[in-house]
């Protein structure tokens, strides 16, 4: 009986941590859109050819916000792993390996992503000055 107890408790709580992996990003989202939505093919060809500061300053201000989501959607992941990881139901080493480890990888993932937007960020950045004292 007190297995059948623990194999709830761990299902309920496995499908609490599905539920806000899908629904947290979402709400999280719009807090950190940019200014102007820019899509993959309309940032690609403004890439390609920004040559003035207004249009580096677009480009930036586009990585900007995208390190800010993949940040915060990092912080999401580290804050479901220590969630797992405190609750002495769902820390076991299944859990551990499967949902604990898949929040690890999916972290650092997020925030080397973050960090390669905020470095693109900055590169346009100072290309947006150097194209304003030309």
């Amino acid at each position: 009986m007190k297995h059948l107890f623990q194999s709830v408790v761990v299902l309920g709580a496995s499908v609490a941590v599905l539920g806000a992996v899908l629904v947290l990003p979402a709400l999280a989202a719009p807090i950190y859109q940019a200014q102007e939505h820019l899509s993959k093919k309309q940032l690609a060809a403004l890439v390609a050819s920004a040559n003035t500061p207004a249009e580096h300053e677009r480009i930036a201000a586009y990585y900007r916000a995208e390190s800010e989501r993949l940040s915060a959607e990092a912080d999401q992941h580290a804050n479901m792993a220590s969630k797992f990881l405190s609750n002495p139901v769902a820390n076991n080493d299944k859990s551990v390996r499967g949902t604990v480890g898949h929040c690890i990888s999916m972290e650092r993932r997020l925030r080397a992503k973050s960090a390669r937007a905020r470095a693109l960020a900055d590169e346009h950045g100072r290309l947006a000055q150097t194209a304003e004292q030309k």
